[in-house]
This record gives C-alpha cells, structure tokens and sequence, in this order.
C-alpha cells in the first residue's frame, strides 16, 4: 500500500470521527447552552402530582363489551388548578398481572368521537399517561372525561379506579 493511500486513508477516518464527534456534541451543546436572559414560556405545572383524588372503583366488565367510565371533578379550590384525569386498571392481588393488550381503552373527544388511548404498565396495574393529559381548571369549572374500556382477552379479571391528579 502506499504512503499516498494510507494519508488519504488517515484523513478520511481522521474527518469521519471528527464529524462523529461533532454531531454527538452539538445537541448536547446546544442543550446546555443558558442565554444570559430568558422569558420562560415553558409550561411550569410541576411533573409530579401533588395529590390524587380518588374516585369510586368497579370490577373489570369481563363480558367483552364495552364499559363506558366517566371522570368528573370540579375546582372548588379558590384559585384555577392544574388537574390530569387518570385511569388505572388494577390486576388481582393474586395475579395475573394485565398486560395492555388484555384490553382497548378509547377516550370520548369534544366532538363525541372515540380514540385510542395508550397505556402504561407497572407491577400488573396498566394507566393512562398523566403527562399528556394536563388542564387548567378556572374557579369552580368542571372537568369530565369520558372512556370506553373493552377487554379483549377472554378471563382477564380487575378494577377500574378512575381518579384526577392534582397539580398544584
């Protein structure tokens, strides 16, 4: 091989790293970079939930047809708050565990159509994401949220424990 060709060789992987090494370090860069003054127009409700209230829980319908289960909280708080709906499907004690597949979860739009809804899972429980699903709730307004569960796995057993995550 000759010299020429190991240059031209050295050179190339010598730009291929550097690039490498540039397009790892620019997003990180680019993260870490804190202009001297800002206006924050991030959402600032904090991640974790202050507090849940609970709502009244019922058994799974096992029968395969569709289970309509409604949220409704109001603010009777004396400034707006922060709120997330959530639904848990809870596994038995006993086992086994659900799995996401082992129902359909749908929510009810403004516009009375049904969409999907994915869910979570942890030790047997499967729960709608509360991260996406933040709102601002006035002095006194009402949030109700609608979902249609319908399980999809004959024997699959559990409760629905619907409740509202306070963020304040």
């Amino acid at each position: 091989m000759s010299s020429k060709n190991s240059r031209l060789r050295l050179a190339l992987l010598s730009l291929t790293v550097a690039a490498a090494a540039l397009t790892m370090a620019g997003p990180a860069a680019a993260a870490t970079h804190q202009p001297t003054s800002t206006v924050s127009t991030v959402d600032e409700t904090p991640a974790v939930p202050t507090a849940f209230v609970d709502l009244p829980t019922t058994p799974l319908a096992m029968d395969g047809k569709p289970q309509e289960v409604t949220l409704t909280y109001r603010n009777d708080a004396s400034v707006p708050r922060t709120v997330a709906p959530q639904l848990l499907v809870e596994s038995p004690d006993s086992g086994p565990f659900l799995r996401p597949s082992d129902i359909k979860l749908e929510r009810r739009t403004a516009f009375g159509c049904w969409e999907p809804v994915d869910l979570g899972t942890q030790t047997g429980t499967l729960f709608t994401d509360l991260t996406t699903a933040h709102r601002e709730l006035a002095v006194g307004e009402t949030l109700t949220e609608t979902y249609r569960l319908t399980v999809t796995k004959a024997g699959v057993q559990g409760t629905v424990h619907p409740r509202v995550a306070l963020f304040d």
